[in-house]
C-alpha cells in the first residue's frame, strides 16, 4: 500500500517534470525555428517575367518595340511570340532552410548550389557575363534570321576582354579582330566555342588576328572553367546588314532568347502571320548559322509558358532529356533543332493548330533496337 504521503510528494514532482518537459520543448521549436530561418548556401529557381517579343518594352523612361526594324517594309503581327526567363536568389540574398524545403517540392523551382548558378569570379562578374551574352545573342538572331530570309553578311569578331589569368591573358589581346581560328573562317562566337572544344586541353588553338592592321598568328591552349575548355576571351560579334534590325530589352541578361529573337524578326518581316494569332512561347540559344542550342532552366520556364498563357512551348530538341516528365498540363512541347524547323512547325500551328505529326521530345530520347 502507498502512503497519503507519498502520493502527495508524487504529486508534487509532476508540475516540474511538466514544466521541464515544456522548456525542452520549447527550446527544440527554437532551436529548429532558427536552423528553419537560418540562410543556405543554394540558389531557388523559379519562373522569371515573361516577354512578347512581337510587343513593346520599357526603354528608359518610354515604351519601345522590342524589336524594331528600319529601312525595310514591316509587315503587321498578331499571336504572341513569347520569350522566358527565369529568377535565382543572389549570393546577397540567400534562401533559408525552411525556403530550400519548400522549393524542393515544387514543381516550378529548382534548388541550386550557389556556385552552380554563380561560378566563382573569373575577373569578370556574373552581370557582365550575361550582359555580354545576351549582346551577342541579339546579334546572332538578327544573323540567323536575316539568313533565313536569304539575306548575306561576314561577321567582324572583336575581342572586348581577355581574362586575368586566363589562357588567352599575356597573348590575346582586348581589340584584337578574330580572322580565323584552326584556319577556319567563323560564322560566329559559337563555332569558336565548338572549334575549342573539338581541342580541348592539351591542343592549343591556332587563332589569326588583326591588331591594328597587322596580321598575327597566335597559339593559346584552353584550360577548363566552368565546365568547358576555354580560351578566356569575351568576343562581340557584328555584322554588315543591309538592313538595320534593332533589339531593345533592359536589365535581361543570357543567351537564351536568341531563337525567339530570331522568330520575332522573321515574322515582322514577311507576310501572313507566324503564330495564326496563338501565344506561343519559346526557348533556345541560336547560332548564326540557326542552329538552336539548349538552355537551362527549362523546367521553370515551361512553369512560365503556362503561367503567361501559352499553348505551344517551342523547346531545343538537346532539352528533351529534361523536358520528359515534367510538362504541365495545358502545355504542348515543340522540340526544334534549327531555325527553319521551329519555322516549319509554328507554319503548322498557324494552319489550324494541328502539329500531331512533329516529333516529341519522348520519340527523340527514346532508345533505338
Amino acid at each position: 500500500m502507498r502512503s497519503a504521503d507519498g502520493e502527495r510528494r508524487r504529486d508534487a514532482r509532476r508540475p516540474a517534470a511538466q514544466i521541464v518537459g515544456l522548456a525542452l520543448l520549447a527550446a527544440a521549436a527554437l532551436c529548429a525555428a532558427i536552423v528553419a530561418s537560418a540562410q543556405a548556401p543554394y540558389a531557388i529557381e523559379r519562373p522569371g517575367p515573361v516577354y512578347d517579343v512581337l510587343g513593346e518594352t520599357t526603354v528608359g523612361d518610354t515604351q519601345a518595340p522590342m524589336i524594331e526594324i528600319v529601312d525595310a517594309e514591316t509587315f503587321a503581327t498578331d499571336g504572341v511570340l513569347n520569350m522566358l526567363t527565369i529568377s535565382a536568389n543572389d549570393p546577397l540574398h540567400l534562401p533559408s532552410w525552411l525556403q530550400v524545403v519548400e522549393a524542393y517540392f515544387d514543381p516550378s523551382r529548382a534548388v541550386l548550389p550557389i556556385e552552380a548558378v554563380y561560378p566563382p569570379s573569373t575577373g569578370v562578374s556574373n552581370t557582365q557575363r550575361q550582359a555580354t551574352q545576351m549582346a551577342n545573342s541579339k546579334l546572332a538572331a538578327v544573323a540567323a534570321a536575316l539568313d533565313h530570309l536569304g539575306y548575306e553578311a561576314t561577321p567582324t569578331m572583336t575581342v572586348v576582354e581577355v581574362e586575368p589569368d586566363s589562357p588567352a591573358d599575356g597573348v590575346v589581346e582586348a581589340g584584337d579582330v578574330l580572322v580565323t581560328a584552326n584556319g577556319r573562317r567563323l560564322a560566329d562566337v559559337d563555332e569558336l566555342r565548338e572549334i575549342v572544344a573539338e581541342n580541348g586541353t592539351q591542343q592549343p588553338a591556332a587563332l589569326v588576328v588583326d591588331r591594328g592592321g597587322a596580321r598575327l598568328e597566335l597559339e593559346v591552349t584552353p584550360s577548363m572553367s566552368e565546365g568547358a575548355a576555354r580560351l578566356g576571351v569575351h568576343i562581340a560579334s557584328e555584322w554588315d546588314w543591309p538592313i538595320d534590325v534593332r533589339i531593345q530589352l533592359e536589365n535581361v541578361g543570357g543567351p537564351s532568347a536568341g531563337m525567339m529573337f530570331a522568330l520575332g524578326i522573321i515574322d515582322k518581316l514577311t507576310p501572313g502571320s507566324l503564330t495564326g494569332g496563338e501565344v506561343i512561347a519559346g526557348t533556345g540559344t541560336i547560332s548564326a548559322a540557326g542552329e538552336v542550342g539548349p538552355i537551362g532552366g527549362i523546367r521553370q520556364k515551361l512553369y512560365g509558358a503556362l503561367g503567361a498563357g501559352a499553348s505551344w512551348f517551342l523547346a531545343p530538341t538537346r532539352n528533351c532529356d529534361q523536358v520528359v516528365g515534367h510538362v504541365p498540363d495545358g502545355i504542348r512541347v515543340l522540340p526544334v533543332a534549327t531555325l527553319d524547323e521551329a519555322v516549319d512547325v509554328l507554319g503548322l500551328v498557324a494552319d489550324g493548330g494541328d502539329a500531331s505529326a512533329w516529333p516529341t521530345c519522348e520519340a527523340l530520347i527514346a532508345p533505338s533496337v
